[in-house]
C-alpha cells in the first residue's frame, strides 16, 4: 500500500527564465542541466493562471491553512512591475478561504526601484536580496556579463527595502571560502537585515567545491556563528538557528540541513513542473518530473519517484549518513549536494566533513543542547508520571527559552532598562531567574515578539528582580488598567488616575515600592501553602489571561483565605492518595491562577506558553481541586517535551474524535486530552477504593476512553518515531489498568456513557 501524499506547501514559480546578471557560481545557467535554453522567457498569464487554479485545488484537497509561494528566476524583477502585479494579484485573489498566502520574491536587486515596492506593497511581497557580502567579495562572483559591478545597485536595493521594513525579508549570501568571513558578516550586518541566509555553493561529487583544506567551509562558517553569538545574535541566521533549533529536536527552517519531508515543488516558465531546482548542478533534466501544470495535479507531481525520495527521511539516507551521530540535524544535507555518477544519490553529503565539524562546534557553544531529552527521561515522562529529576529537565529547558525570548525582547538598544537587566544577570543571577521563572513573563515575552504586548514591560520584569535582590529602584514601568504589577513581587494599583503611561516606580531596600507622584495602594503576591509546599496565588499579572476561561479578577481577603483552605486540603489528599505525582509537582508547579466566577467550578486550564501554571475555578471540594491539578499538570509537562521534541507531523489538519470534548481535535489537541487522561483514569483508579460510587463508573469511562484515545493516536500515520515511542509506553500504563476488574455494573453504566457521547458527538 503506497504511503499517503505529502502535500506541498512551497511553490516556486519561474517567472523569468533570463537574468541581467553573469555570476559564475549560478546553478541555472553554470551547470550541468541547461534546460532553460528551451523555455520561454517569461510565464504567460494562461501559465499563471493554471498555477493559481492547482494551488488552489491542491490546499483545498489538503485543507491547508497555508501556503508559501516564492517569485523566482532568472531574474523575477525582469518581468516588470506591470506583469508581477498581475502576478501578485492573481495568486491572491485565488487561495481558498482559511489558507493565508506567504508571498515572496528572491532578486538580485539590481532593477528594483519604487514601482516595484509599491507592487510589492499592494500585495503584501516579502522581498529577499542576494549579495555575498562587502564589494570584494560581491564582485568575485556577481558581475554583469562584461565584468562590470552589481554592487552598489544592490546596495542601493537594500537601502530602498530598509525604508519599508515591512518588505525586507532578508539578505542570501552564497558562502567564497576565499573570502574573509568576518568582513563578510560585518558588511551584511551593516545592512540591518531581518535575516540573512548563509548558502553553500552548489556542487556534487563529480564537480566537488573548491575546497582549501578539509573543513573549509565550517571553518568559514564557524568563525561567523562565533561572531554572530558574540553580538547577541543581532540578526537572523536560518542555518545557525535551524541546527539551535534540531538541539531541540524541532523541525528545520531550511531544507539544507535536516530530516524533514521536502514540501516544494518548481513550475518553470512553461508551465513543467520540476522538483527542487539547485538538483540542475546535477546532471541535465535531474529536476524534471514529465508533468505539467496544464495536464496533471500536484498530487500526481507529489507521487513522482524523485519528489518521494526526498520525502523518505532517515530511511532514504546511504549507511554512512543512517549510522552518523549527527543525522538528525543534518539530514544528509542538501539532497543534489549528495550524487556521485554511477549511484546517483545514496551518498553522504559532498560538504559531510564540514556538515559534521559546523554541527558538533554549534552544539558546543549553544545552551540548549544541554536539553536535548535522554530515552530514559522521554520513557519516565510518556508513561504517565516522571520524577523530580524528569521534571527538572524540562524545567531547565524552559528556563533557557525564557531566557532566550526575554533577550530577544530586550535587544540591544542600551536603554537603563536594558543596562539593569544585564546588571541584575550578573550580579544578581538568582533573583533574576526567580523572575523569569514566573509562568506569565514567558507569556507576555511571546505575545510581545508577536506585536501583541507591549514592550514596556520589561521595565516591571527588571523592577521585579531588582526589588528581589534587595537594590534601590527608581525606573519606568508600565500601568496595566491603572495597575503596575511586578511578577512574583505583588501589584502596584494607582489611586490618583494616572494616564496609562510609563510613571517611575521607585522603591527603597526593606520598603514598600510606590509610583512618583502618584497616590499607590501595595498589594503583596500571596501564596498558597500547605506544609512545606507553597505556591503563588496569582490574581494580579496582566498577561494571566491567556488561558481557554478568563481570569478572576484581584480577590478579595475572604476569597483568598477559602483557597488557602481549599488547596491544604487538595494538596494533603494527593499526598496522601498520590504520591507518585508529588515530586514532579513540587519541582515545577509554582503558579495557581484563579478563573472568573462565571466558570463552572469543574473547569481549569493551562496556557503552552505559561509553563507552571494552573489555572482553575475554585471548586467546592479538595478532591475536585486534587483532580483539576493532577489533570493539568499533564498538559503542563505535555507542552514543555513538545518545546523540546517533534512527536507528530504539524501539516497534518485532520480532526479526530475525543471523547472528553464536544468538538474534534487537532492532533495536538487529541494527543494533550489523551496524555491529561492517563492522570484523570488514575485518579479514579485509586478514588474508587475511598468513593465506590461514582468512583468505579469513572474508572472504568475513562480508562476505555483513553486507551481507545491511545489507539488513535497510534494508528493516524501522524507521529514522527519519538512520537510512536511516547504513545506506545502511554499503551503500556494502560494495558496494566485496563486489566483491574470492575463491577459489571460500573462497566455497563461506563461503556452507556461512552456510547451516548459518541452518538451525539459524532467526528467531524
Amino acid at each position: 500500500m503506497s504511503s499517503p501524499v505529502v502535500p506541498f506547501r512551497q511553490f516556486v514559480l519561474k517567472v523569468h527564465s533570463r537574468c541581467d546578471l553573469a555570476c559564475d557560481h549560478c546553478y541555472v545557467y553554470e551547470h550541468a542541466d541547461q534546460s532553460w535554453l528551451r523555455r520561454p522567457k517569461v510565464m504567460s498569464p494562461e501559465t499563471v493562471g493554471a498555477v493559481v487554479d492547482r494551488i488552489r485545488e491542491h490546499a483545498i484537497r489538503h485543507r491547508l491553512d497555508g501556503v508559501n509561494v516564492v517569485l523566482h528566476g532568472g531574474e523575477p524583477l525582469l518581468a516588470g512591475p506591470e506583469r508581477l502585479d498581475a502576478i501578485c494579484a492573481a495568486l491572491r485573489a485565488g487561495m481558498p478561504e482559511g489558507c493565508d498566502l506567504d508571498l515572496r520574491i528572491h532578486t538580485n536587486g539590481v532593477r528594483l526601484d519604487e514601482r516595484f515596492l509599491d507592487v510589492f506593497a499592494r500585495h503584501r511581497v516579502t522581498v529577499g536580496v542576494s549579495i555575498d557580502g562587502d564589494r570584494a567579495a560581491n564582485d568575485r562572483h556577481r558581475r554583469f556579463a562584461g565584468g562590470r559591478s552589481s554592487y552598489d545597485q544592490v546596495v542601493r536595493a537594500v537601502g530602498l527595502l530598509r525604508d519599508r521594513p515591512a518588505l525586507f525579508g532578508g539578505l542570501l549570501c552564497t558562502v567564497d571560502v576565499a573570502n574573509d568571513p568576518i568582513r563578510v558578516y560585518e558588511a551584511l550586518l551593516a545592512l540591518r537585515p531581518p535575516r540573512v541566509d548563509f548558502l553553500l555553493p552548489h556542487a556534487t561529487w563529480d564537480t566537488p567545491p573548491s575546497r582549501p583544506s578539509p573543513t573549509a567551509y565550517a571553518d568559514w562558517l564557524t568563525a561567523v556563528h562565533d561572531r554572530w553569538e558574540a553580538d547577541g545574535r543581532p540578526m537572523g541566521v536560518r542555518l545557525f538557528e535551524s541546527l539551535i533549533r534540531a538541539a531541540f529536536g524541532m523541525s528545520s527552517l531550511t531544507e539544507a540541513i535536516g530530516l524533514d519531508a521536502s514540501a516544494l515543488v518548481v513550475v518553470e516558465t512553461d508551465g513543467t513542473y520540476e522538483q527542487v531546482d539547485s538538483l540542475k548542478v546535477a546532471y541535465e533534466d535531474a529536476p524534471a518530473t514529465g508533468y505539467d501544470v496544464f495536464a496533471h495535479s500536484l498530487d500526481e507531481v507529489a507521487g513522482h519517484p524523485g519528489v518521494r525520495a526526498r520525502q523518505t527521511g532517515i530511511e532514504g539516507l546511504c549507511d554512512t549518513c543512517r549510522g552518523c551521530p549527527v543525522v538528525e540535524a543534518c539530514g544528509g544535507g542538501l539532497y543534489p549536494h549528495r550524487h556521485r555518477s554511477g549511484n546517483g544519490f545514496d551518498n553522504p553529503s559532498v560538504y559531510c566533513a564540514d556538515l559534521f565539524k559546523l554541527i558538533t562546534h554549534v552544539r558546543g557553544r549553544t545552551a540548549v543542547t544541554t536539553h536535548a531529552m535522554p530515552v530514559s527521561v522521554l520513557d519516565a515522562l510518556a508513561g504517565g508520571y516522571g520524577g523530580a529529576a524528569e521534571i527538572a529537565h524540562l524545567s531547565r529547558s524552559q528556563d533557557s527559552y525564557r531566557r532566550m525570548l526575554v533577550t530577544r525582547v530586550a535587544g540591544r538598544d542600551g536603554s537603563r532598562t536594558t543596562e539593569l537587566l544585564t546588571r541584575l544577570d550578573a550580579g544578581h543571577r538568582e533573583a533574576l531567574d526567580a523572575v523569569l521563572a514566573h509562568p506569565y513573563v514567558r507569556a507576555w515575552a511571546v505575545a510581545c515578539l508577536r506585536g501583541e504586548a507591549d514592550r514596556a514591560y520589561l521595565g516591571n520584569v527588571v523592577a521585579a528582580a531588582a526589588l528581589r535582590a534587595g537594590l534601590p529602584v527608581k525606573m519606568p514601568v508600565l500601568l496595566v488598567g491603572g495597575a503596575a504589577h511586578l511578577p512574583t513581587v505583588g501589584t502596584l494599583v494607582d489611586a490618583s488616575g494616572l494616564p496609562e503611561s510609563l510613571p517611575v516606580l521607585v522603591a527603597e531596600p526593606g520598603g514598600p515600592p510606590r509610583l512618583d507622584g502618584a497616590e499607590t495602594v501595595w498589594h503583596p503576591a500571596r501564596r498558597l501553602v500547605s506544609g512545606d509546599m507553597s505556591v503563588l496565588l496569582e490574581d494580579g499579572d496582566p498577561h494571566r489571561d491567556c488561558h481557554e476561561w478568563p481570569a478572576a479578577p484581584r480577590l478579595d481577603e475572604d476569597e483568598a483565605a477559602l483557597w488557602q483552605v481549599r488547596f491544604d486540603e487538595a494538596w494533603r489528599l494527593i499526598q496522601r492518595d498520590y504520591p507518585a505525582y508529588v515530586p514532579a509537582l513540587r519541582t515545577a508547579l509554582t503558579t495557581l491562577t484563579p478563573l472568573s466566577r462565571v466558570v463552572p467550578d469543574d473547569l481549569s486550564s493551562t496556557a503552552r506558553d505559561a509553563f507552571g501554571a494552573v489555572a482553575a475555578a475554585l471548586p467546592g471540594d479538595p478532591a475536585t481541586l486534587a483532580l483539576l491539578i493532577l489533570h493539568e499538570f499533564q498538559h503542563v509537562k505535555l507542552g514543555a517535551i513538545l518545546d523540546l521534541l517533534d512527536l507528530y507531523d504539524p501539516s497534518d489538519r485532520r480532526l479526530f474524535y475525543a471523547p472528553w470534548r464536544d468538538d474534534p481535535r487537532p492532533l495536538e489537541g487529541l494527543l494533550q486530552g489523551t496524555y491529561a487522561h492517563l492522570a484523570v483514569t488514575d485518579f479514579w483508579r485509586l478514588r474508587r477504593h475511598a468513593v465506590p460510587d461514582p468512583g468505579h463508573r469513572h474508572f472504568a469511562r475513562w480508562r476505555a476512553e483513553t486507551a481507545r484515545a491511545v489507539e488513535t493516536l497510534a494508528g493516524s500515520g501522524a507521529l514522527t518515531p519519538l512520537g510512536e515511542r511516547f504513545v506506545e509506553r502511554m499503551r503500556q500504563t494502560m494495558a496494566g489498568w485496563l486489566a483491574e476488574p470492575v463491577p459489571g455494573a460500573d462497566l455497563e453504566a461506563a461503556a452507556r456513557a461512552a456510547g451516548e457521547h459518541a452518538a451525539a458527538h459524532p467526528q467531524a
